[in-house]
């Protein structure tokens, strides 16, 4: 690699200069502008107060130290210190054989060094169909996983199943209610139950399961229950009351069976729509399961002995405030119920017994008291809080036809990513999700994401690799034969300037894949493909590849051919296609 030869050539310099980098990492790092060459570093302004030297005094002392390499033009020094790279040509026209010998693997680094890593992501409670917000994490949480595959790190993509909730008892309530509807039962709906179509048709499945088994008259549901919609009171009372009225009538096992039997169907249409969205995880983890099995209980009499609980009003308080939290959290209710956040952090405890070296949690931007609270947890326990991570996805905005489109489960007005994905496309979707920033507010342009021109990026993309596949189709019309051999042999040629911008672009690319994957940002990696694609747009526009030369051709297809390789496998880490004709 280049950046390695370059920090190699600096090491050495520090060696014949007899200064110590221990304390330091040499960084090499791309230029965004290429007057200022193609790699620079900072080791000067790092290493100065070491020395006790002018970072521009340092850095005049290391470059004078370069040993000589047919891999560097020149060197500079600009600004404060900075000591800037200009590469030889021949530097580029190496990358080319390394590409194509590794092709699909090309990008690949060992960072991770086969760390396990967990990677939570989507965990939508299955109440139900994911909408365009579960989207974002879902094309953000994979796209993460690829690029931290890419680099090196063992992952294990899982789904955190939070069927152990109240949510899960109003959304039973909500299908049983619609099942005595298709019955003829008259219901007054409640509303803070689930509304939406899906729930009918639930309904409708329990009917053909069930027949009536599961059938009681309304006024039997309903009779001395308080009101809906209190006037100056709590309106979730209501549904609590229904809840317990509905496990009255129903009995433990056959209320059981209708949380099962929804659950059951929801996850289905979860896992169906992730599967077609090009999403897979490894494990489904069950927060029912991880319940019964009593680690809450452990967790909490750790916390005790730890002396880091308290008693009041009936409820059990952690200190979280001792580990710079905001305020101390409720582990379990004054009633003996166990909170969010008791069930959550023996959750991450669990991924650590698991055998995981780290854990990332990627959770919704109104998750940011979550962070500290699991954090302060993880330090009560004795261990590293440094090992988790949990990057914040924003909101998603849809417009369509100009029109902002509502989002709520509860109502049922919401658009679904199944819709999204049938509008747009899978890859439309999946690449404008990864654009941005996962913390910056997302909106969503469908009639962009649907536009065939070059100011959708990803039509663009695409477009770059169908046109060099078309240039091949091209050369079989001319039954004309690819020869790469002739063209590594003779990278020489290639000295226009469009064809070293192309080099240049492709040089980037393994530190892209590195950035990207350790800041776990892969919208630097959209960025990326959209000026490879650009320089070869330019490129197609002012060359003619299919020359008569038969060298010159064979080169400038090699050149293409490297191209296509990395367009195809940046769109391959962002779960987006790569088609020979568009």
């Amino acid at each position: 690699m280049i950046k390695q030869h370059i920090a190699e050539l600096i090491q050495q310099a520090l060696s014949k200069l007899n200064i110590s980098s221990e304390s330091q990492t040499i960084q090499i790092d791309a230029t965004k502008d290429a007057k200022f060459g193609d790699f620079s570093c900072n080791i000067a302004l790092l290493l100065a107060k070491q020395t006790q030297k002018k970072p521009r005094e340092l850095a005049e002392l290391i470059v004078s130290a370069l040993e000589a390499s047919p891999k560097v033009a020149k060197v500079e020094i600009a600004g404060p210190g900075f000591i800037n790279f200009f590469l030889a040509k021949t530097a580029f026209y190496q990358l080319i054989p390394e590409i194509l010998k590794a092709g699909d693997e090309y990008g690949k680094a060992e960072l991770g060094q086969g760390q396990k890593i967990i990677v939570e992501f989507v965990s939508s409670n299955p109440t139900g169909p994911l909408h365009v917000g579960h989207g974002r994490h879902a094309a953000y949480g994979a796209s993460v996983c690829n690029l931290l595959e890419k680099i090196g790190y063992k992952v294990h993509r899982e789904y955190y199943v939070n069927d152990a909730g109240r949510q899960m008892d109003i959304l039973t309530v909500s299908v049983w209610l619609r099942y005595l509807s298709l019955l003829g039962e008259s219901i007054v709906f409640p509303a803070n139950a689930y509304q939406g179509d899906y729930v009918i048709n639930i309904a409708k499945l329990l009917v053909e399961k069930q027949k009536k088994d599961l059938h009681t008259p309304a006024e039997k549901v309903f009779s001395g229950l308080p009101p809906d919609e209190p006037v100056g009171g709590d309106k979730e009372i209501y549904i609590d009351a229904v809840i317990d009225r509905a496990k009255e009538i129903l009995g433990e096992k056959k209320y059981v069976a209708v949380l099962q039997f929804t659950l059951e169907n929801i996850l289905a249409d979860i896992r169906e729509d992730l599967v077609e969205f090009g999403v897979s995880f490894d494990q489904w983890f069950s927060e029912r399961e991880l319940v019964g099995t009593g680690v809450i209980d452990r967790l909490i009499e750790n916390l005790q002995k730890a002396g880091f609980i308290y008693e009041r009003n009936g409820a059990l308080w952690f200190r979280s405030t001792d580990f710079d939290d905001e305020k101390d959290r409720v582990l379990q209710r004054a009633n003996g119920q166990r909170t969010y956040f008791a069930n959550d952090l023996a959750y991450h405890l669990n991924k650590f017994e698991r055998g995981f070296d780290r854990a990332i949690t990627i959770a919704g931007s109104d998750h940011h008291g979550y962070v500290p609270r699991m954090k302060a947890g993880f330090k009560a326990l004795g261990l590293d809080a440094n090992k988790l991570a949990f990057p914040l996805v924003q909101f998603v905005t849809l417009y369509r036809g100009g029109k902002q489109a509502q989002m709520s489960t509860r109502s049922g007005s919401f658009v679904t990513l199944r819709e999204l994905r049938e509008e747009v496309g899978k890859d439309a979707a999946r690449f404008f999700y990864v654009t941005r920033k996962c913390e910056q507010h997302m909106d969503f342009d469908l009639d962009l994401a649907k536009s065939q021109s070059n100011e959708n990026p990803v039509y663009y993309i695409q477009y770059a690799y169908a046109r060099i596949a078309s240039v091949f189709r091209q050369l079989a019309e001319k039954n004309w034969v690819y020869a790469e051999l002739i063209g590594l042999q003779h990278l020489e040629l290639l000295t226009e300037p469009h064809e070293l911008q192309l080099l240049s672009t492709l040089a980037r690319y393994s530190e892209v894949i590195r950035n990207a994957g350790t800041q776990y940002e892969p919208h630097q990696l959209t960025h990326y493909l959209r000026e490879l694609a650009q320089d070869f747009h330019g490129y197609y526009n002012s060359t003619q590849f299919l020359v008569e030369d038969e060298t010159l051709r064979n080169t400038r297809l090699t050149l293409i051919v490297a191209t296509r390789q990395i367009l195809f496998n940046g769109l391959t880490l962002l779960g987006v296609s790569a088609p020979d004709s568009m």
